[in-house]
């Protein structure tokens, strides 16, 4: 029987004594461009939205509908890591670095973080819980997983008519065949991620070739 999220994990954490329980979750590991996109949520008692659920089993139109809901009616902070930290520091260190960013923008300071995956991230400003699956277990992570997919795909759809060809709005920057396709043909952009191999090849082709 399938998993559905609910508040276990948050009134698990309430119980302990944490006055203030956020949700943490980040979109944007596999792209080949683009930042990657972490948000916090903190859940209201008697104002969470009804259908709540792992942003990957959703719609875009209910997501985007979800998205409204949550924005209305929780606590929510968004936060990213640049294309060019991705490339400094490695994509969890920097998926992790924006889960910490959001965390800090919550308009309430929080006592303690529910993490989708299976690590808590360096330098938490609070005490936290890492829970594998956590966007189709936990309620405040679903919600979580949700406003960074909606505005992680704004960002990617904006970035598509800047740099039109690369289908950004349809595949969010991940490593699709038109995709990969584009990079050949157009060239790697200053939005695509030079750690990672598909962009770092040709980037060295064309060193090769040059040189």
């Amino acid at each position: 029987m399938k998993a559905t999220a609910d508040d276990k994990f948050e009134t698990a954490a309430l119980a302990q004594g944490f006055a203030c329980v956020a949700g943490v979750d980040e979109v944007g590991r596999g792209p080949l461009a683009g930042p990657v996109t972490a948000a916090a949520v903190r859940l209201l008692p008697d104002r969470v939205p009804a259908g709540l659920a792992d942003s990957k089993a959703l719609t875009a139109k209910r997501r985007e509908a979800l998205f409204d809901a949550i924005m209305e009616a929780a606590e929510v902070s968004i936060a990213h890591a640049t294309v060019q930290e991705i490339d400094a520091m490695n994509i969890l260190r920097a998926s992790h670095l924006a889960m910490v960013r959001a965390l800090q923008g919550l308009p309430v300071p929080p006592d303690y973080a529910l993490i989708d995956g299976n690590l808590l991230p360096r330098d938490m400003p609070c005490a936290g819980q890492a829970i594998i699956k956590g966007d189709a277990l936990c309620l405040s992570i679903a919600a979580a997983s949700i406003v960074a997919k909606v505005t992680r795909d704004r960002i990617m759809t904006a970035l598509d008519r800047e740099f039109p060809g690369y289908g950004w709005a349809r595949n969010a920057g991940y490593p699709t065949k038109e995709h990969q396709s584009a990079l050949l043909n157009l060239g790697v952009t200053a939005h695509h991620r030079r750690s990672f191999k598909p962009v770092h090849n040709i980037l060295y082709q064309d060193k090769s070739v040059s040189s």
